[in-house]
């Protein structure tokens, strides 16, 4: 049971006055000088006066001796009583102790006492000559398959990384866990065999890379590990060390992530900077997104046969007062990373329906979706609302999906497709080709079109692979009764290619380079795509505002 400070001081005061029961030690030694010097005679005379059944000779003596014997058994009683609570109260000590320092879940060192042990690890390391390797350590999906599985199965996992970090971990190192699933852990090392903390570290990775079993589930993490060693701290205070290492090793462990996951990285100088300039994208984002930064632009979809323009994609753009004009490679990781990229998305869609009012009825408006907004099970309800506010066609609007969203959670993707498509929306297969799908998911998803990934179709006539790749997904097209639009056309020779295996819609630069909204206005006007409203009849001159008299037709909305 769990001892609140209160309770705690309480005790230690008890425990002192235990200690300095002085009171009960002088009743139980006085009881016994009185017993042993009057005990000899007046216990001979009681205990015959009980035998005979006489009275005793001396009755106050023999009161007396009564009274002795009680106050023998009274102080006896008192200070074994004591002693126990003594003996339970400094075992509670040491269990608030334990508590404080340790991770109830884990048994690890918490964040609170991490600091401190690495300050003594590293002053031991220094006394001998050695060095010391701090390590951040950050689980990989554990989010995801914690969500999936439920808490229970994630403390598994938790219990377990820690144990084979731990076993991995040499003698005297520490390990605490931070919270979450983030572990810092620290070892001591001979400067004259760095390498050998390349291969701890890689026994570490592989030892939590391996499947853990739960109730028949085999759940599989990574781990994601940053390291910052003493050998190059610009410090000798271990308690100034200790905060710099375990600093370096969180930028550093961002990097691993940063570079793919499942991996690991030591700190550099560079990193620093690297992080501030993330805080900015970050603090960026957050205010960006209520003062309108983030701009729709516009990728022109080609119909390949014809040359007809049949629509466009949209992609996020971001007008940073800072850094300029953005893409978003740049930004949207990191939207994704602090959990911002659903309003961030709501709010291109909005902008972008609203632009795409005035096209051409005959155009389309494609929307890429975030593998996170997947997970959203109200994601569905949110994209309608949206099109009941801007007042446009859901036949018009065409989703795409990756690839990589099918083997994340097929249940979950199933029942939002299925949702979109009942209230028309079309429904794309994006970037085929890089994923894990499978002829069977493609034939259980009511899938619109195929998207082949821009690379495969850019290295066409250069690359057998591509080639071959090409042709392959054109087959399973035509056998599936699916369309297929294929992106990063950005030559007349892929082109030329390209309309070798079949007929596509396509896009990429030979058509143009993205653009923003007005700038499609302007070029939807040339072309007689962008509705406008009737010109009203005309008014005399006298009777007409100067403002309404210099102003063109309005644009009517679909």
């Amino acid at each position: 049971m769990a001892i609140r400070p209160t309770e705690y001081a309480k005790g230690q005061g008890s425990k002192a006055k235990a200690d300095r029961d002085i009171i009960g030690l002088c009743v139980v030694v006085g009881t016994i000088l009185l017993f042993v010097a009057n005990g000899s005679s007046v216990m001979t005379d009681f205990v015959r006066g009980i035998v005979k059944g006489a009275h005793p000779r001396d009755q106050l003596l023999s009161t007396a001796l009564l009274l002795n014997i009680a106050l023998l058994l009274f102080g006896w009683r008192r200070y074994a009583d004591l002693t126990n609570e003594v003996g339970q109260r400094r075992q509670a000590e040491q269990e608030a102790h334990k508590l404080a320092r340790t991770d109830p879940l884990t048994g690890c060192l918490n964040r609170r006492s991490v600091s401190e042990a690495l300050q003594e690890i590293i002053a031991t390391a220094r006394s001998t000559g050695h060095e010391v390797v701090a390590m951040m350590i950050d689980l990989d999906n554990f989010k995801r398959s914690n969500d999936a599985h439920g808490h229970q199965a994630g403390d598994a996992v938790l219990c377990e990384a820690a144990r084979r970090i731990r076993s991995a971990l040499p003698e005297n190192s520490i390990i605490a866990r931070l919270g979450g699933d983030e572990f810092a852990c620290a070892a001591i090392y001979d400067p004259d065999h760095a390498e050998a903390i390349d291969r701890l570290v890689q026994r570490i990775n592989e030892a939590v890379a391996n499947p853990v079993e739960i109730d028949g589930l085999a759940l599989e993490v990574t781990a994601s590990i940053g390291l910052a060693s003493t050998s190059v701290a610009e410090t000798s205070e271990p308690s100034d060390l200790a905060a710099i290492l375990l600093h370096r090793a969180d930028l550093a462990m961002y990097q691993a992530k940063k570079a793919g996951r499942n991996r690991y990285c030591w700190f550099e100088q560079n990193m620093a900077s690297e992080l501030r300039y993330r805080s900015e994208l970050e603090r960026g984002i957050r205010e960006g997104i209520p003062a309108g930064e983030f701009v729709p632009f516009y990728e022109k979809q080609i119909d390949l046969d014809t040359g007809k323009l049949t629509g466009f994609e949209m992609l996020a753009r971001w007008r940073s007062p800072r850094h300029g004009l953005l893409s978003p490679e740049i930004f949207i990781p990191v939207a994704e990373e602090i959990g911002l990229i659903s309003d961030l998305s709501e709010s291109l869609i909005r902008q972008a329906l609203r632009d795409a009012r005035e096209w051409d009825p005959a155009l389309t408006l494609s929307v890429n979706i975030s593998p996170i907004q997947l997970r959203d099970a109200w994601f569905a309800q949110k994209l309608l609302k949206l099109l009941v506010e801007a007042n446009f066609p859901p036949s018009r609007l065409d989703i795409e999906i990756t690839e990589s969203c099918l083997h994340e959670n097929i249940g979950v993707v199933r029942t939002l497709i299925t949702s979109l498509k009942n209230q028309g929306i079309g429904i794309s297969l994006d970037d085929f080709g890089t994923g894990y799908s499978s002829l069977a998911q493609l034939r259980s998803l009511p899938f619109d079109r195929i998207k082949i990934d821009r690379y495969f179709v850019s290295n066409l006539g250069e690359n057998k692979d591509s080639a071959m790749i090409v042709e392959a997904i054109t087959t399973l097209g035509r056998g599936m009764d699916l369309p297929i639009t294929a992106e990063g056309i950005e030559s007349s020779e892929v082109l030329d290619e390209l309309r070798k295996y079949g007929s596509f819609k396509g896009q990429g630069f030979l058509y143009g380079q993205p653009t923003d909204a007005q700038s499609v206005r302007e070029m939807l006007a040339q072309s007689n795509q962008l509705l406008v409203a009737a010109p009203e009849p005309a008014q005399p001159a006298a009777a007409q505002p100067a403002d309404e008299a210099t102003t063109g037709p309005r644009s009517a909305t679909a």
